[in-house]
């Protein structure tokens, strides 16, 4: 069987299981481990990155491709049998916010990786008939631009509203599991699918050659964490608020959530108000904490029309990376802008400083390859309607430490003005021109 011929095969069946959960959703899947076999695991190797940091064995995707056939045949019986042993999560440290801090991440083995995309793929079919259409992080056919554009078309169709920024601490290292057990056993009770996700649960984290067991969390960073906290905070959260919330309310309200990242929007300081008070206690409830000063309540209302200012709106929040904020169009118009966040552009310029100071040395022509490569894929997601002036600062400053490190180099002062721009008149970095729209035709409130 080809590839294109296993992966229609394996979409087929996804889609057996999607119609069977979309025509009982109360129904809970006792049978489910026997679309596991040896294509399906193949789909997943497929699927599954193979430059990704390696986990504790050491193990590289090329050396399991070597003998693909009989890991994949020993992968199976282990997990059909029970005898899978789930490694250690290998943990690392990335930048978190302006970069003065950093965020825990967990990197699976190469052979985790493969069968927990597996498992992935057999449950996702079924949770995403129960999701919600606030939700988008980690979804297939849904992205991060989607929601930001959600989330502006909501308060730009009510003329703005009163903000509900909600930041929790931890969510990956606090969240329960014996709370995500009995939240997925709602719709999956197999024995082999549960003991497997019970296993990845309860594997410990290797940090500094030491070995823990975490009481509560899942490592942020595993092929299955995303749709994990997607079933934990659809519970904990999507449905509460449509089901329990919303109807409670006197005006209008909206929730867009991103993984772990959300926010409120309400018609009424009121309705945001009792929400926000309730928010700490529903959170706690699951064993999750919400940060006291970065969760915060603001008001995002259109400013009226007859301010001459022409200043924007009276508070700004951030949401995936951009500033939402008001200001007026070019015709004269109080719209909702988005823009880079400063912490984001500040952390995305830093990482570039530190490369050109790593790669001083290598010849300008790879230097300005490499460059571009990294402008682009900023580009890719900070390069929505509206940002320019932030997409041309960041090319601006990348430019500009590019030059710092040249001259840092064994001939001092070589790269002065005049020639850094004639070099970059030769190899010009990639205009900063938007590649993504999140606006759409909204009537003017």
């Amino acid at each position: 069987m080809s590839d294109t011929q296993r992966t229609d095969s394996i979409s087929t069946r996804q889609q057996q299981i999607a119609g069977m959960a979309r025509q009982a959703p109360e129904l809970s899947f006792t049978s489910l481990n026997h679309y596991l076999d040896l294509d399906w695991l193949r789909e997943a190797y497929r699927r599954t990155r193979k430059d990704g940091a390696v986990g504790v064995d050491g193990q590289t995707a090329e050396v399991y491709a070597e003998h693909l056939e009989e890991h994949l045949q020993d992968l199976l019986g282990r997990a059909k049998s029970g005898r899978y042993r789930a490694p250690a999560v290998k943990r690392a440290h990335i930048p978190k916010g302006d970069g003065t801090k950093t965020r825990p991440i967990g990197i699976p083995t190469f052979e985790d990786k493969i069968l927990q995309r597996a498992v992935a793929m057999v449950l996702e079919p079924i949770d995403e008939q129960d999701f919600r259409d606030c939700s988008y992080g980690f979804r297939p056919g849904r992205s991060a631009h989607q929601a930001l554009r959600a989330m502006r078309d909501e308060l730009m169709a009510h003329g703005g509203g009163w903000i509900v920024e909600v930041d929790i601490q931890g969510f990956f290292e606090t969240l329960g599991k014996a709370e995500l057990r009995e939240f997925l056993r709602r719709r999956v009770r197999d024995g082999v699918i549960v003991r497997l996700i019970g296993k990845w649960l309860n594997a410990g984290v290797m940090e500094e050659r030491a070995v823990t067991y975490p009481d509560a969390g899942t490592p942020q960073g595993g092929v299955i964490s995303p749709l994990l906290s997607n079933v934990y905070l659809h519970e904990v959260m999507d449905v509460w608020f449509e089901q329990e919330v919303r109807p409670r309310l006197k005006g209008w309200a909206c929730m867009v959530r991103y993984a772990d990242d959300l926010a409120l929007g309400f018609a009424s300081e009121e309705d945001a108000r009792r929400v926000l008070d309730v928010l700490p206690k529903r959170f706690g409830k699951y064993g999750l904490t919400l940060h006291p000063e970065k969760t915060r309540l603001l008001d995002f209302r259109k400013p009226a029309p007859t301010d001459p200012s022409g200043k924007p709106g009276p508070g700004t929040f951030d949401f995936l990376g951009f500033t939402h904020y008001w200001a007026k169009s070019r015709k004269g118009n109080w719209v909702i802008k988005q823009k880079t966040a400063k912490d984001r552009l500040s952390r995305a310029a830093k990482r570039i400083g530190e490369w050109c100071r790593e790669h001083r040395h290598e010849k300008v022509r790879d230097q300005h390859t490499a460059l571009a490569a990294k402008l682009r894929g900023h580009y890719g997601y900070y390069g929505i309607t509206g940002n320019s002036q932030m997409l041309s600062r960041f090319r601006t400053e990348v430019a500009r430490r590019w030059r710092y490190w040249l001259n840092r180099r064994s001939q001092r002062g070589k790269w002065g003005w005049e020639r850094f721009a004639r070099m970059l008149a030769f190899r010009p970095l990639p205009p900063a021109i938007p590649v993504h729209s999140t606006y759409r035709l909204v009537a003017n409130p």
